[in-house]
């Protein structure tokens, strides 16, 4: 039997019996004796009768033997009567037979009716309900909801290739299985924060033109022991029923984390959970036409039998968009927006290396809302450009008020950096120097690398170090002194000197090998302990080593600027005057001319920390901090 039928026949059945109920209690003479109308004048008569309500043609009263009522043809003298025998008499009008009258009187029942389906709903399926935590909470996408296809998804070709398969097997499936192939049970989306993972998820469910259930993997885990695991089977148990479907798990690593990492002992809920997904995904009962596509950006905290062929058969990487991906993420993202014709996405491509999609996308909100907020009628490119220094390097802080002396301190600064980087070899090329303050900087150099790279030699890494350490070295050159604003370049100069010797293995004296192996403990955070597997003299060896690139770097810099000291006092002058030079005016003063300056105008690109962790920043974007010199924060930013 169809359910809504069976649901349906069980409330009119209710319903009725809650009816009979009301009609039967709504009685109020039930014990009233029924007689006849001459009966009723001999007890009057006879003077039995004590007293009578009259309601038009029908009577009502007591007697001697009890109550009673009857009905009363028109009869004049009958009221006679009863006075003469002294028979109390009360009269009432007539009930009201109206829709509305009859409305009022099932007014408490109906209320009593809705107050226990309420309840009744409360201990039914549903988020949030009563007895419902054993439920699961996964959302089916209807067709109503605003489709995201392949087409609204650029820059990552490569993935969505994967997973145009899987839509292709859900149209067609005889075309993979004539061959005896099945298609992968479960397919990891694996990337950085940002990237798109959720958002391709998104358009498989617009491609394939079957059920999705989408679900995230904290939805799972309740104060309730064993609640997961039962979340687990209906979910499954709902896509057996809806075969062929996909299952969509944002953030699986909130479930799906190594097993046997917690404190304390005892029974973890999100181990129960892990092991039913385990089982459902393939156990002893086939789950044939349900495909589970989840999402995270901790691959390497998730249970290695959770990642084993069989249940996540593929892992799909979403990285972080090259230069074309870029270019291809900003013309979606420009579609509807309406933006003047001297945008060029090219450029704005370039000047944005180590963006994700999500920033490309805040990118583009930023210069719509700038554009708004200066009354044009269209986005253009000055906006765009306004909007990536924003993003970069924050809001300018106009009201800021900075004294003769730090201006100095911070012009010369960036004049160091500026000045290092533009005369080594194997650097990125400046874009732009400014000593505008902006978020927590004081001044900003930045670098925009020609072409995307992917490995970095280790001269490019020495020069790089020696950019950082430029802006100390020209405070000390020129105006004998050492401030605060240097500390952020030492942090990172030492961070990346360090990562030579120990990760990449670019030391003479210690060789290529590895140093200190991170011990990272799941459940008490990553990398929060870091396990020494060298001894003593070595790790002296190592402090050595860094210390000397750092100082070998800082000795070439000095040099440079030295050999370079008028040219140094023409920059700095000129960042005076101007606040923000271009590439062109930095190239027009170190061939000795005048630089034409921005008047304070901050506009261009910038560079970005490269994403992953294996490769060191490729171009700082170097920077005097305001900062206090006693705040625990010292040289961060």
């Amino acid at each position: 039997m169809n359910p809504f039928y069976k649901n349906l026949a069980l409330w009119l059945v209710i319903s009725l019996m809650m009816v009979m109920l009301f009609q039967i209690f709504k009685q109020p003479d039930r014990g009233s004796m029924a007689i006849s109308y001459s009966d009723f004048l001999n007890m009057v008569e006879s003077g039995s009768v004590n007293q009578v309500t009259i309601q038009g043609e029908n009577i009502s009263g007591m007697s001697g033997q009890g109550p009673f009522k009857t009905y009363a043809p028109k009869d004049p003298e009958l009221i006679s009567l009863l006075r003469s025998k002294g028979v109390k008499i009360t009269a009432r009008p007539l009930e009201d037979s109206s829709w509305f009258q009859v409305f009022l009187s099932w007014v408490p029942m109906l209320l009593l009716i809705g107050v226990w389906i309420f309840f009744m709903r409360q201990m039914q399926a549903g988020g949030g309900k009563a007895l419902s935590f054993g439920k699961s909470r996964a959302r089916l996408l209807s067709d109503s909801q605003e489709k995201v296809t392949f087409e609204d998804v650029a820059g990552i070709d490569e993935a969505k290739e994967e997973l145009g398969e899987i839509v292709e097997f859900l149209s067609d499936p005889k075309k993979f299985t004539r061959l005896g192939g099945r298609i992968p049970k479960g397919v990891l989306l694996v990337g950085s924060p940002g990237t798109g993972k959720t958002l391709l998820a998104r358009a498989i469910a617009g491609e394939a033109g079957v059920p999705f259930f989408t679900i995230s993997g904290s939805d799972f885990v309740e104060m309730f022991v064993g609640v997961g695991a039962s979340r687990v089977r209906d979910l499954f148990n709902q896509g057996k029923k809806n075969a062929p479907c996909i299952i969509f798990i944002d953030e699986i690593d909130a479930v799906g984390r190594h097993r046997g990492a917690g404190l304390g002992g005892g029974h973890d809920e999100r181990e129960q959970t892990l092991n039913q997904l385990l089982v459902e995904m393939d156990g002893f009962e086939s789950n044939e036409g349900v495909i589970l596509i989840s999402a995270t950006n901790r691959p390497d905290v998730l249970d290695p039998a959770l990642l084993r062929a069989g249940r996540f058969d593929r892992q799909v990487v979403v990285p972080v968009p090259d230069l074309g991906g870029r270019e291809g993420i900003l013309k979606v993202h420009l579609r509807k927006k309406r933006v003047s014709d001297d945008v060029d996405t090219s450029v704005l491509a370039r000047g944005t290396p180590g963006f994700t999609g999500a920033d490309l996308e805040n990118m583009v909100n930023e210069a719509a809302l700038m554009a708004a907020r200066r009354g044009k009628d269209k986005v253009e490119m000055s906006d765009f450009e306004d909007a990536k220094d924003k993003v970069l390097m924050g809001t300018e802080r106009k009201s800021m008020i900075i004294s003769e002396e730090e201006k100095k301190i911070t012009a010369y600064h960036e004049s160091g950096h500026t000045l290092v980087a533009r005369l080594l070899p194997d650097t990125d090329p400046i874009h732009k120097v400014t000593i505008i303050p902006r978020g927590r900087a004081l001044g900003l150099t930045q670098q925009l690398p020609i072409d995307e790279k992917h490995t970095y030699p280790k001269e490019h890494l020495l020069n790089n170090i020696a950019i950082l350490m430029g802006g100390r070295a020209a405070e000390e050159i020129v105006l004998n002194t050492e401030t605060t604003g240097a500390g952020n370049d030492i942090e990172r100069a030492s961070e990346l000197a360090r990562k030579m010797v120990c990760d990449f293995g670019m030391s003479k004296e210690l060789g290529p090998l590895s140093f200190g192996k991170r011990d990272e403990q799941i459940f008490l955070g990553r990398e929060l302990s870091q396990h020494r597997d060298y001894a003593e003299e070595t790790a002296r060896k190592i402090d050595e080593e860094v210390r000397s690139i750092v100082t070998d770097a800082y000795d070439k810099a000095s040099q440079l600027i030295r050999d370079n000291i008028d040219t140094m006092h023409r920059m700095a002058t000129a960042l005076l005057e101007k606040e923000t030079l271009t590439a062109k005016d930095v190239d027009d003063i170190i061939a000795g001319g005048r630089a034409e300056g921005e008047e304070g105008k901050a506009g261009g690109a910038g560079e970005k920390e490269a994403p992953s962790g294996e490769t060191p920043d490729p171009g700082p974007h170097s920077d005097r901090e305001d900062i206090d010199p006693d705040s625990p924060e010292e040289g961060k930013g």
